[in-house]
């Protein structure tokens, strides 16, 4: 099964602004990458990153192919199931990510296997309908079951917490450095975040 990654490698995680500079967005948005390669490598998965933008870091070029389109999300995704191969999509912000995870999408006998994330988007497809598309604006997940059936498509939805979890708000920070030893979370140490437990809540703070 052929794998993509899509990464938006010339403005990542944007709403990481009030805690990280622009370069340290990249760098993390990169560590988090690299956590999604390993856990696909070890897997046998051979992935192609979608990029919109060249990526210059040797842990990553040294594990995946990088095609760069610089097209949103969406039609650079559908672009390539134009060709009916079965394909696996997995978002690049899942540092949580386990290959055992990856082995359930892959195992899934349905047409269309689903892994929604906790905000009502899709943090990984298996796609093996060659008419179906996806369709990653507003509740993606809501979208893509509903596409699924529209094409006839039968659908498995995993039900994953490490899948789920996908880093775009500050909040989301403590959840890398709780259930995660990956490269993101070694990233976020070495740049001083560590947990901090506030009126019963665990968040992080910057050293």
């Amino acid at each position: 099964m052929r794998c993509l990654v899509p990464v938006a490698a010339d403005s990542p995680k944007s709403r990481l602004a009030g805690v990280l500079s622009p370069s340290e967005r990249n760098a993390f948005a990169r560590a988090m990458v690299i956590d999604v390669l390993l856990a696909l490598s070890a897997v046998d998965c051979q992935p192609t990153i979608l990029s919109t933008a060249c990526i210059d870091n040797d842990r990553i070029t040294s594990r995946a192919r990088v095609e760069v389109d610089d097209r949103p999300l969406t039609p650079a995704i559908n672009a390539r199931l134009a060709d009916g191969e079965p394909t696996l999509v997995v978002m690049a912000d899942l540092p949580l990510i386990e290959p055992q995870d990856i082995q359930r999408l892959i195992d899934s006998n349905t047409d269309v296997t689903i892994a929604p994330g906790l905000g009502g988007g899709t943090n990984a497809l298996a796609i093996r309908e060659p008419s179906f598309r996806v369709d990653y604006h507003g509740v993606s997940f809501r979208d893509h079951c509903r596409a699924a059936d529209e094409v006839g498509a039968t659908v498995n939805t995993i039900d994953s917490r490490r899948l789920a979890t996908d880093i775009d708000e500050p909040a989301d920070l403590a959840e890398v450095l709780i259930h995660s030893n990956g490269a993101a979370a070694e990233w976020l140490t070495a740049a001083g975040f560590e947990l901090e437990t506030t009126g019963g809540r665990v968040g992080v703070s910057r050293q």
